[in-house]
């Protein structure tokens, strides 16, 4: 029975992010394009799919022009201070807010792809991206902290790898975390 389970369970984590992806663009599609896309019919009695995702991605963009007056601003630095009070929206938030700003935010993080060897018998190496260089919070010296997407997925994992393992790619980052996530099938 444990085996059947576990079986399930491996068959859980490779089918549940497609059909969490799917389900979630399915349920933001239904959400707001028909009811929009019914407004707007309304007024101008044509029907247009997608209109509703144009009008949100718009509304979205001019909310992050005016998140950045002076005006909003500290209100906005309000509410992320009350959000990161609350026990666990602060983790949830936190989270995902560090996230973000790593990938589209000022302080990106993903800027400096390399080569990993992670056996050293065989000269296997894994193509990443240094996160850290700086672990004297860990007390950890001469080591740095790389991330390894996964391909052809939306995850990966974080290793603190000693510097003689690695070896700086001169590459655009956006080709390499290309490559990386297309499993080397996309050419650098």
């Amino acid at each position: 029975m444990k085996t059947l389970f576990r079986y399930f369970l491996q068959g859980l984590l490779l089918t549940a992010p497609a059909a969490i992806t799917i389900f979630i663009v399915y349920v933001i599609f239904e959400r707001i394009d028909e009811p929009i896309r019914t407004y707007v019919y309304e007024i101008i009695h044509i029907r247009i799919p997608g209109i509703g995702l144009i009008i949100v991605f718009f509304v979205i963009t001019l909310l992050g022009v005016v998140s950045q007056t002076f005006i909003v601003r500290p209100l906005r630095n309000m509410l992320e201070k009350l959000l990161k009070k609350i026990p666990i929206i602060k983790l949830i938030f936190t989270s995902l807010n560090d996230f973000l700003s790593v990938i589209f935010g000022e302080n990106k993080k993903f800027t400096k792809p390399v080569l990993v060897k992670v056996n050293l018998i065989s000269n296997l190496e894994k193509m990443g991206f240094i996160t850290t260089t700086d672990l004297s919070e860990l007390n950890v010296k001469d080591k740095v902290v790389v991330y390894f997407p996964h391909s052809y997925n939306f995850s990966g994992e974080m290793f603190i790898v000693p510097v003689e393992h690695i070896t700086p790619l001169n590459i655009p980052p956006a080709e390499a975390m290309k490559f990386i996530v297309t499993a080397g099938v996309t050419r650098v």
